[in-house]
């Protein structure tokens, strides 16, 4: 058995790259654009044939998340549904925070697929080895690279990925390899759901956590365009989160 682990490409040297990425015929695609949980994307592994020809299918390690039961629920019902998914084994519970995913509610799973619906080999020929887990939320997946080549060369190797894929792909940041590494603060905010970073980032831009206070819950709650009582909700999670020691 062989195994691609996001978790092994740290010595790498070059340019890290943070990519928003869709491209077609994606399971986790398909299921996070219909249902508001997340995926994050572990490891990859498969068995050769004894031929050396390549599998049919591989199997990869995933993490579900969401705010609730029920919208994990329904991101793995949607997960089942998919025609680009084969079998879905849920690992047992274990105790805590799943690899320190977002969301209050967590599940671990292997799911069976068909490896030509992969990104990783056509990054990695392309020279963009991933360096931490593959985040998949609202029909978008979230790549952490670190480009090995020249950096003139990001840019015509962004664009054959493109072509070879039928991908988007955007660079949403760019760094050297040494300023790339990620703060602890950086590491707690990548905890929260998107829905959270949104509030936390909107409140403490608004002043809310300024002496005296810039703005008051009631301004928040209206600039989000939600009630009161579901902004302070998605609030108080976050700084569950970001103050959990």
């Amino acid at each position: 058995m062989s195994a691609l682990d996001a978790n092994e490409t740290g010595g790498w040297s070059g340019t890290r790259l943070t990519l928003d990425l869709w491209h077609p015929n994606c399971w986790a695609i398909e299921a996070t654009r219909r249902t508001d949980g997340g995926v994050l994307a572990h490891a990859i592994y498969n068995s050769p044939k004894a031929d050396g020809e390549t599998p049919n299918t591989v199997k990869g390690l995933f993490t579900a998340f969401a705010d609730t039961n029920e919208e994990v629920e329904a991101l793995l019902d949607a997960v089942r549904a998919s025609d680009r998914a084969g079998d879905l084994h849920e690992l047992q519970e274990r105790f805590g925070r799943a690899r320190d995913a977002p969301g209050n509610v967590v599940r671990e799973f292997f799911l069976e697929y068909d490896p030509t619906d992969m990104m990783c080999p056509t990054l990695l020929e392309n020279g963009f080895v991933h360096s931490a887990p593959v985040r998949i939320e609202d029909g978008r997946e979230e790549w952490q690279v670190c480009f090995v080549g020249e950096h003139s060369g990001i840019r015509e190797s962004l664009d054959a990925v493109r072509e070879a894929t039928g991908a988007e792909v955007n660079i949403e940041s760019m760094s050297s390899s040494g300023a790339g590494q990620k703060t602890a603060r950086e590491h707690r905010l990548d905890t929260l759901t998107t829905t959270q970073r949104e509030v936390y980032e909107h409140a403490r831009e608004q002043g809310y956590y300024e002496w005296p206070r810039g703005t008051s819950t009631r301004e928040l709650a209206d600039d989000l365009e939600v009630s009161k009582t579901t902004m302070l909700e998605h609030l108080r999670k976050a700084e569950s989160k970001l103050l959990d020691p």
